[in-house]
């Protein structure tokens, strides 16, 4: 019988409407403006008095809480006004210390059932819902500084190779001061450095009968580490980006040692600030033997509590950094204790070996290093007067080596699973070449204004309603059903998008748009075809059933060309565009299917399985 949908297929029409329904729900619940407090220190336990610190700062700047919520690692303080969140942090901050992050955030308010079904509200761009944005500056006077002590590390081990006896100093001034007794050796030093620090000038001198030779790094050396640190910094912030899942985040360089990062709608603002701006790195270093003196080894604590007094002697020398790892896992040894598992790249892996078969028995330090701010404040008000930072290394693992470490090994000695999680995140994302301290932080509002957003809206409100209107007057009953599948179209749209995560924009709102007119096409080339049969002498089930099978092939062929389109503008664009493309590509999808099968199971129902003379089209 013609216009029958079987059974299934109306069931699943109703199915594809319920999921459409459950998670486009979401995004009728607006998030809460918060402000999030975790700990410096992973797997740090946020206590009660904490939370009564907070909250009593809080309520004495004269901010309203709504709600608060608290687990072990972090504290929500949702509050009733967006402009509320600076003035809370700046408060807490001040209340709360350097021990503490506290960062903005949006709180979402989807409620528990839709959570539990993974419905998640669909997330907004920064012209939209405004995020958070960093604005960091590379410190690139410590790049120099630890490019200068590899330098004298390999200098050193170079010359002890070559046999040549020297005594060797790094003074304030950068530069690494070589002393010698004879001229034969310092010539024959230069022999040395001539072949392996050809990139470093040197100067000879002569004081109290010692001969002398100056390196030092060239202006032209200079400007390539300071550029290489940006760009290394760079990369680093787009991988930890990454590794956070955020959404169409910005991490560009500005000016000549600043990055911006931009984060549109994030969750975890505080995680993010910790794992963006920690400037974590490992250095590997060989125990210090007792009979070595002061000037060749430094003391240092252990990091975790569970060991606190306790220090030992490391040697200055560094077998290797975090930068030689190329990949970083964390997990659990054979006794259920935390662990990360490292793997070095090749010459990490060399260096390694070389260090560790010569040192069998001996004890090898693994040195955590940590970029730290202390905020100077005013004893009286509390208000911040400066940061100063500072380089906080402490031990985290000092074990026994049995035999020559290979390019793959493991860490141990962490605390627990988050602080082994968060080092492998560190490492696996790469490590900073340079230190970054934060510059500003702050909310970024829409960057088309308020006035933009609500045409925005407007535009698809305007543009839905006078496509309904056209449709309901020009093709009456069949309007009707191509209006409610457009609807439907719109909210599986909105529902694909949340559950794939993607970022609506302003221009994305222009690609909703335009998945209207072109969701009404279809439908207007199916009823012309229908109109064009009933003209022909065909009856209205058979012109019906023909207009649909007619205008298919058209309506595939107009719609693949636009998506194929869509796929190159995301492959191809940046931001905006790709935000438009995300749009287009689901409206199309969704479209085919509302168009096609949505009205047709609709024109079905009214007019299929019975005699009619005439169609209301």
């Amino acid at each position: 019988m013609l216009n029958k949908y079987p059974l299934w297929k109306y069931l699943l029409i109703l199915l594809v409407m319920t999921f459409g329904g459950i998670y486009a729900a979401p995004n009728l619940y607006a998030p809460d403006p918060a402000v999030q407090i975790t700990s410096e220190v992973s797997g740090t336990v946020l206590t009660e008095a904490d939370l009564r610190r907070a909250t009593s700062a809080l309520e004495e700047a004269g901010v309203p809480v709504s709600r608060h919520e608290m687990t072990d690692a972090n504290m929500l303080l949702r509050l009733t006004d967006p402009d509320d969140q600076l003035a809370a942090q700046a408060a807490l901050q001040r209340v709360m210390g350097d021990d503490f992050v506290v960062a903005l955030n949006l709180a979402p308010t989807t409620p528990a059932w839709l959570e539990s079904l993974g419905a998640q509200p669909m997330k907004l761009g920064l012209d939209l819902q405004g995020g958070v944005h960093f604005l960091m500056e590379v410190d690139t006077q410590a790049a120099i500084d630890t490019r200068i002590k590899t330098n004298f590390t390999e200098i050193k081990r170079a010359l002890r190779k070559a046999r040549v006896i020297s005594r060797s100093q790094i003074l304030d001034d950068g530069r690494i001061e070589l002393l010698f007794k004879t001229e034969e050796l310092r010539d024959k030093a230069r022999d040395v450095l001539a072949t392996d620090f050809a990139t470093l000038t040197r100067t000879n001198s002569e004081r109290d009968e010692q001969f002398i030779t100056y390196l030092s790094l060239t202006d032209e050396g200079r400007r390539e580490i300071e550029t290489y640190a940006v760009s290394q910094n760079l990369t680093t912030l787009r991988n930890r980006v990454n590794e956070l899942g955020v959404a169409e985040p910005l991490v560009a360089r500005q000016g000549t040692n600043r990055i911006v990062v931009e984060l549109p709608g994030v969750q975890d603002t505080a995680r993010a600030k910790k794992i963006l701006g920690k400037a974590a790195n490992l250095e590997f270093r060989l125990e210090a033997e007792i009979d070595d003196s002061m000037a060749s080894k430094e003391e240092f604590e252990f990091r975790s509590p569970r060991d606190r007094g306790r220090k030992a002697y490391l040697e200055r020398d560094i077998i290797i950094t975090g930068e030689r790892v190329s990949d970083a896992r964390a997990s659990f040894d054979e006794n259920s204790q935390p662990q990360v598992n490292i793997s070095l790249d090749s010459i990490g892996g060399q260096l390694m070996n070389r260090a560790t078969s010569k040192a069998i028995k001996r004890r090898m330090g693994v040195l955590f290093i940590e970029r730290k701010t202390n905020t100077i404040r005013d004893p009286k008000t509390g208000d911040e007067i400066s940061k100063e930072s500072y380089d906080e290394k402490k031990i985290i693992s000092l074990a026994t080596i049995q035999t020559a470490l290979p390019r793959q090994f493991r860490i141990t000695g962490l605390d627990n699973i988050q602080e082994s999680s968060e080092l492998a995140l560190l490492l696996r994302a790469g490590a900073l070449a340079a230190p970054i301290e934060f510059v500003e932080e702050r909310t970024v509002g829409p960057s088309l204004g308020a006035e933009n957003i609500s045409l925005g809206m407007k535009s698809v409100q305007i543009g839905m309603g006078l496509v309904l209107i056209f449709m309901l007057i020009y093709y009456r009953v069949f309007g009707i059903a191509a209006n409610l599948a457009l609807a439907l179209n719109l909210v599986l749209l909105i529902a694909v998008m949340s559950l794939l995560s993607a970022t609506l924009t302003l221009p994305g709102i222009a690609g909703i748009v335009l998945t209207v007119g072109m969701a009404v096409d279809a439908n207007v080339l199916i009823f012309a075809r229908i109109r064009e049969e009933l003209k022909n002498g065909l009856s209205p089930q058979a012109a019906i059933n023909s207009g649909y099978e007619r205008a298919f092939v058209t309506i595939m062929d107009a719609n693949l060309t636009t998506l194929l389109v869509a796929i190159i503008l995301y492959a191809v664009g940046t931001g905006s565009v790709k935000g438009f493309a995300v749009t287009l590509s689901i409206g199309i999808c969704t479209s085919m299917f509302t168009a096609i099968v949505g009205t047709r199971a609709l024109i079905n129902l009214i007019y299929g399985g019975r005699r009619v003379k005439s169609l209301s089209i």
